[in-house]
């Protein structure tokens, strides 16, 4: 999971386009209780987010949570690393919940349309990331 041992150095890889910069705030990567600054682009706006890793299996499971506001929306994300045959299955998972204020909003509307349309192009990126830097033990 080098990937995430070295996330600063590693995080505009996953999508160029779009990732800016991370860095920890507090303690390592990819270890229960750090936190991390992300910047990015959203549809082609600044973003920046800030996440505090909850859970980790090393290698095989991590956990997060945003900070508030964001964590109104998506509460947790999780990435899973799994040994098959040789090669390494990795699944993002990301939990979304909408506020029944935003539900009917256009800005909501767009803003999670646009998101979606991120994480779909993300995740085809970090598919495409050798395999040694998405999972190694």
């Amino acid at each position: 999971m080098e990937l995430f041992d070295n996330l600063e150095d590693n995080y505009p890889s996953w999508h160029p386009k779009d990732h800016v910069s991370c860095r920890s705030i507090k303690g390592r990567p990819h270890e229960v209780g750090s936190v991390a600054h992300f910047e990015e682009a959203l549809d082609g706006k600044p973003f920046k987010i800030r996440v505090k890793t909850t859970k980790v299996e090393r290698y095989e499971y991590s956990e997060n949570e945003p900070y508030f506001p964001l964590s109104i929306f998506p509460p947790k994300g999780a990435y899973i690393f799994e040994a098959k045959g040789g090669n390494c299955v990795f699944t993002a998972i990301n939990h979304f919940r909408i506020p029944r204020l935003f539900r009917k909003s256009f800005l909501a509307y767009t803003g999670i349309e646009a998101l979606r349309a991120y994480i779909k192009d993300e995740g085809l990126t970090l598919k495409n990331l050798p395999e040694k830097q998405r999972c190694c033990r």
